[in-house]
């Protein structure tokens, strides 16, 4: 396999550097900005191409790592060349192998693979991919080489279809950029509370990283914990009291997540007092709001 990588971002830096590692070779980088193909070739000990026609001619694989939004623009690049028989394989997660438009007249075979990991860094993401999980989606000739190619380098593989891909990605964001979001709001009010930023990360890390744990080992139900589940009605109230505006909208959408896990949970315990609260919450929120539009 000869595994050409089109977009030198952190994804390609990655993906290049976790190949080569594993003994697969990687034929080199082209990029529209020279500097990036150069810099990427010489972190993963590969070549740089300055035209893409020849990034193409010397792979029989080739990665396009690039913004879902210039993927069916570097497939318009490529599809005139000769590919035949070659694999095209893409890495966005909502977008399925149907971004390459005509790929059977090509005689090309299209893929989409989705590392389950977040990029942070295009030096440093590549040693997490041993850990990482991978979805793949495309033609039957496609998965037949990159399957068991990600399975023998230690790599869980999901087939999943291509009508699921925006369903996996929104899974996928709300379980990683969603999951920032909430934490940031918590150490929010950890700040009102007196904590400063790094104080309020490390009072809070082995309690976060205990909960993700738990989960993984347990699953959400067992895992779940807190006044919600044991419902402790006084708690929660004064939770509602105090949580700032723009914060109270997402504990309750949450609370009443809560509420679903703990019923599987606890299925003998009523939870009737804790929807009411809730909901009367709800009211008054959108009184409040009404009234304000009224004034």
């Amino acid at each position: 396999m000869k595994i050409g990588i089109i977009g030198s971002g952190r994804v390609g830096y990655s993906m290049g550097k976790y190949m080569q590692d594993h003994g697969i070779r990687v034929t080199g980088f082209y990029d529209r900005h020279r500097e990036r193909a150069l810099d990427a070739a010489q972190f993963t000990g590969t070549d740089s191409f300055d035209r893409i026609e020849d990034l193409v001619a010397a792979s029989d694989t080739l990665f396009l790592t690039t913004s879902d939004g210039e993927i069916a623009n570097v497939w318009d690049c490529i599809r005139h060349l000769s590919i035949q028989g070659k694999i095209i394989c893409h890495f966005s997660g909502s977008l399925s192998s149907d971004q390459f438009q005509g790929i059977e007249k090509t005689r090309a075979y299209g893929l989409s693979i989705h590392p389950m990991l977040a990029f942070s860094d295009k030096y440093t993401s590549y040693k997490q991919l041993q850990n990482a999980f991978f979805t793949l989606e495309g033609h039957a000739q496609a998965l037949a080489v990159m399957e068991p190619l990600l399975q023998k380098m230690g790599n869980p593989v999901q087939r999943i279809a291509p009508e699921q891909k925006a369903l996996y990605h929104a899974a996928a964001a709300t379980l990683s950029n969603q999951v920032v979001a909430l934490l940031a709001s918590g150490y929010e009010m950890l700040e009102a509370c007196g904590f400063d930023t790094e104080n309020a990360r490390r009072a809070s890390a082995a309690l976060v990283r205990g909960n993700v744990e738990n989960v993984i080992v347990s699953g959400c139900v067992q895992a779940l914990t807190g006044p919600i589940e044991r419902g402790d009605l006084v708690t929660v109230e004064k939770h509602l009291q105090v949580i700032p505006a723009q914060g109270k909208e997402t504990y309750m959408a949450l609370a009443r997540e809560q509420i679903r896990l703990a019923k599987k949970k606890n299925p003998h315990r009523d939870y009737t007092d804790m929807e009411c609260l809730l909901a009367d919450e709800k009211r008054r929120r959108q009184n409040n709001e009404e009234y304000g539009r009224n004034i």
